[in-house]
């Protein structure tokens, strides 16, 4: 079992045990339902809940507002389950399902401890699901009939505060979406950051684009659209899948949303935020807005800022093209490891980190923003001492954004007081530090962590090092700071040694050597005399109790110090408790001047890692301007290049590419050569150069983009019923309809997912239409050998290939990109290198050499039927009827001068030979063969 079940528990809750078990599984939770239940979890009629006890006719209230969520309803110290509820978290949670016996009925129950109640919070959160916390609101005892309860906090899969269930590194955003007849709206919000962001798009696809950068893990949509084609079409292409939320549709109204905003803001016009032609965003960034308030019970306060997210100042990628270039995590498993994120985040704080993924995410398309970035990134790059320096500071500080946003909404403790403290007092030394750099974006970001030195002096005054989880338990605040404080901490700690001082002043004052000041529950504090000491106790001792063999007195002194005593504790706890509430009123004053700290760490966080990597791995700053040249010069893959193993050095590449002559670059070359990742690092240090980052070439020109579109790979899409080539063919058709001249286009092997015939011709199509109509810088990798020819009818065509070595039998790549275009595709040696057996690798050859020798026989026989060696003569007919069979016939020996010429051929590049070579190669060859 998780628990056990006390005597005060049962008692309160008449419980029987349905079924105990070792291993409290799903399993056992399963049976124990069929066991007892038999209609148990049918709703509860008013006939029903008046038979019920209060409890749970208060349990039954509470629920009935909040049916969408599970609620964990307090107990002592446990929070139980009901009903559907109890029976879903038992199968979800492995705890054990209990009943309360009402008669021959059994209600299912289960509970947790409210003390780790955070860990199975998470686990149903992990499920999507949303967990309503019902707290008692006064002490047990403090007044007649059932202790009040009241939901506190509902959680959310997007409304999540807890450190424990939140991943550091990683926002959580909710994301509200409305839309009508001018588009779609969406709002982002952070709860536990406070991050506030708008959008607006003319299409559901443009819409998903935008909100994939975060992937928001909650949808909130208006009442009675949760169900609706549009949210089913976002939600099924973003990146992970989200729950969906309804709330009111009022609430996405636009004049009532803009009321909420002006309210909360304390603004009077919405002009600010960019929302005042954004009708359909403003309703739901209203709607957002308040379901975190009506969710976390509070004000909000944190939620200080709001803007608009717009589509031209970002390099744009839609979740396909994300995904291929495993910009944030990889394809494989969806890992942060062995993504672009997991080789360039070396940040110090969880909040750097969140800025470095959201800089790879969406990176710039702002020249001045760039080489802003840029200049920090050298700056710190050609200084190690500062690098090690800003380092020890930010690993001193904590994450700023989510301690303020906790404390301001309330779910905040002393720890969180605490440090906060240690990293506001960690900002004026990193501030001094960037501002001795000369980089103006590093200078700027020293004013904000100037500003908050008063505040991380108190709270460092104020509270222990090492505070309690619980802040209505006392032992908050640290000796000296308040004198009121320090008088109960006293009463309550140091009573002992009090008594005994006043023991021996009695005992020396009335000569009784065995007096004895004693305190028990029932009488308090009483001074006790043996009874052959009676006649010497003095007039001022007031007889309290008489026992068998001694008298129990008090004094006047001894009742004052009881009283005091008695509720020192219980008036040090409120006083604390006071005491950490005008603290934590502080905090969410400073909330602005927090934020903007927070931010100043985390950019020069970001920016440091940057540097880090661009130091250490040997990047150089890359020229980025608005031209429409791409020119990479010994360009590396800046993950594979990571991953190689010891003796594995990585082959770089050149690429140039320019939409004046050299817009399409015709990639072709074996299997496993290199040609997607030549592709991929090419569009990944375009990424990086327009995120700030130095890049993994010798030297780079890049020429800005403002979109990256990729189509990489085989797959289906089952769920939306489309084969492997019917994705091809749609995410072939998204960038045709949405790239620009100012585009970068990866295509790897468009059109393989049908016939030959078939495939080449769309390829050829697709491939004419980028070079015709749209001019956008487009590496095309493909098999389809024919497409070299494009290069003679398209001037801005030009072609590539990777190099091999053939040597006794076996292909060697050598990884080199190279101009001209490949004959073969090698398939069959990859074949042979992954395993497949030998038998299968020697027919594949035959196939392919009758393949390459023509369709048809003499008979009019499929060539690739054939075998080599057969002793059957293809077509001939035997004497009588009968085939014939014949001597198998040796093949005829080339003589070597041939096979030298023959070779001479097949190795000369037609692209690159002008027609006097190809003149002087003709009278050579001629002249060996005679």
């Amino acid at each position: 079992m998780i628990r056990g079940v006390g005597r005060e528990r049962r008692e309160i809750m008449g419980v029987t045990q349905v079924k105990t078990a070792k291993g409290a599984g799903a399993e056992g939770a399963q049976e124990s339902n069929l066991e007892g239940m038999e209609g148990g979890t049918e709703p509860v009629g008013a006939r029903e809940i008046a038979a019920l006890t209060p409890m749970m006719r208060q349990y039954l209230e509470t629920k009935a507002l909040h049916p969408d969520a599970i609620l964990f309803f307090r107990l002592g110290d446990f929070y139980e389950m009901f009903f559907e509820d109890a029976v879903r978290a038992s199968e979800l949670l492995q705890i054990t399902l209990t009943a309360r016996a009402k008669g021959s009925e059994k209600v299912p129950m289960c509970g947790v401890p409210y003390h780790s109640a955070r860990r199975y919070i998470a686990r149903l959160i992990e499920q999507g699901l949303k967990v309503a916390i019902c707290d008692q609101t006064e002490e047990a005892g403090s007044g007649p009939g059932l202790v009040k309860r009241e939901v506190t906090r509902i959680i959310t899969p997007g409304m999540v505060l807890d450190e424990e269930v939140l991943e550091p590194r990683a926002s959580n955003f909710l994301a509200a979406v409305h839309w009508g007849e001018r588009g779609f709206g969406a709002a982002l919000l952070e709860a536990s950051t406070g991050e506030f962001f708008t959008v607006e798009a003319p299409s559901a696809q443009e819409l998903v684009e935008a909100l994939a950068r975060v992937e928001p893990r909650e949808l909130l949509v208006p009442e009675g659209q949760k169900g609706a084609p549009e949210v089913a079409f976002i939600g099924s292409r973003l990146p992970r899948t989200p729950s969906v939320t309804e709330l009111e549709k009022a609430a996405f109204e636009t004049p009532r949303a803009t009321a909420y905003l002006k309210g909360h803001f304390a603004v009077a016009s919405l002009e600010a935020f960019g929302l005042v032609d954004a009708p359909l965003a403003t309703g739901a960034a209203g709607a957002a807005l308040r379901y975190l308030k009506d969710t976390q019970k509070t004000s909000a306060s944190h939620v200080d800022r709001l803007s608009r997210l717009e589509r031209s100042g970002h390099l744009l990628m839609d979740e396909s093209s994300r995904a291929n270039l495993e910009v944030l995590k990889t394809l494989r498993d969806g890992a942060r490891k062995g993504s672009l994120l997991g080789v360039l985040d070396r940040t110090a704080t969880s909040m750097g980190g969140r800025k470095l993924a959201r800089w790879l995410a969406a990176p710039l398309c702002a020249l001045p923003e760039i080489h802003a970035r840029l200049d920090a990134v050298e700056e710190l790059g050609q200084k190690s001492v500062w690098r090690e320096e800003l380092t020890t500071l930010l690993k001193e500080v904590a994450d700023l954004e989510r301690l303020c946003g906790r404390l301001s909404l309330g779910a905040g403790n002393a720890r969180d007081l605490r440090a906060l403290a240690v990293s506001l007092a960690q900002l004026p030394k990193l501030a001094a530090a960037l501002s001795r750099c000369s980089a103006p974006l590093l200078k700027a970001l020293a004013g904000p962590l100037s500003a908050l030195p008063e505040l991380a002096e108190l709270l460092l005054r104020a509270v222990v090092d090492e505070p309690p989880v619980a802040i209505k338990e006392g032992g908050l605040f640290r000796q000296g700071f308040h004198a009121e404080l320090d008088e109960l901490v006293a009463l309550s700690t140091s009573g002992k040694d009090y008594l005994l001082k006043l023991e021996a002043r009695e005992r020396e004052r009335t000569k009784i050597a065995s007096l004895k000041v004693r305190y028990n529950k029932v009488f308090g504090y009483f001074i006790e005399v043996t009874n052959s000491n009676k006649h010497l106790v003095p007039k001022d001792y007031i007889r309290k109790q008489t026992t068998v063999g001694a008298e129990r007195f008090i004094t006047p002194e001894l009742k004052e110090y009881e009283e005091k005593v008695l509720t020192a504790e219980e008036r040090r706890c409120a006083l604390e408790l006071r005491l950490f509430e005008e603290l934590r009123a502080q905090v969410v004053a400073a909330a602005p001047r927090i934020r903007s700290a927070a931010e100043a760490v985390a950019t020069s966080d970001a920016l440091l890692s940057f540097a880090r990597c661009s130091a250490e791995y040997g990047y150089t700053r890359p020229v980025v301007d608005d031209s429409e040249l791409v020119s990479i010069t010994a360009g590396r893959h800046p993950v594979v290049e990571r991953v190689l193993g010891a003796g594995e050095s990585f082959v770089p590449n050149d690429v140039r590419m320019d939409a004046a002559d050299a817009q399409i670059l015709v990639i072709t070359g074996p299997n496993m050569a290199g040609k997607s990742t030549v592709m991929r690092q090419v569009a990944l240090t375009v990424l990086m150069a327009q995120a700030g980052c130095f890049v993994p070439a010798k030297a780079a020109h890049i020429g800005l983009c403002d979109r990256i579109f990729t189509r990489v790979g085989a797959a289906d899409n089952l769920a939306r019923g489309q084969s492997t080539f019917m994705v091809e063919m749609t995410e072939t058709s998204h960038i045709l309809h949405h790239a620009t001249r100012r585009s970068l286009i990866i295509l790897d092997e468009i059109g393989r997912g049908t016939s030959t015939f078939d495939g080449l011709s769309i390829a050829w199509a697709v491939a004419e239409h980028l070079h015709d109509k749209i001019g956008a810088r487009t590496l095309f990798a493909t098999h389809y050998h024919e497409l070299v020819d494009l290069a003679r009818e398209k001037l801005r065509v030009k072609n590539l290939c990777i190099a091999v070595k053939e040597h006794g039998g076996k292909v060697l790549f050598l990884r080199k990109l190279v101009p001209g275009g490949a004959n073969r595709s090698y398939g069959i040696e990859v074949a042979r290198l992954a395993g497949l057996p030998q038998e299968v690798v020697g027919r594949a050859r035959d196939i392919l050499q009758n393949l390459e020798s023509g369709e048809l026989d003499e008979a009019g026989r499929p060539r690739v039927a054939v075998r080599r060696g057969s002793r059957t003569a293809a077509g001939q007919l035997g004497l009588f009827g009968a085939e014939a069979t014949a001597a198998p016939q040796a093949a005829p020996e080339v003589p070597p001068a041939q096979l030298k010429v023959l070779e001479a051929l097949r190795t000369t590049s037609l692209d690159t030979t002008t027609p006097l070579e190809a003149l002087n190669l003709l009278a050579r060859l001629q002249k060996e063969l005679k």
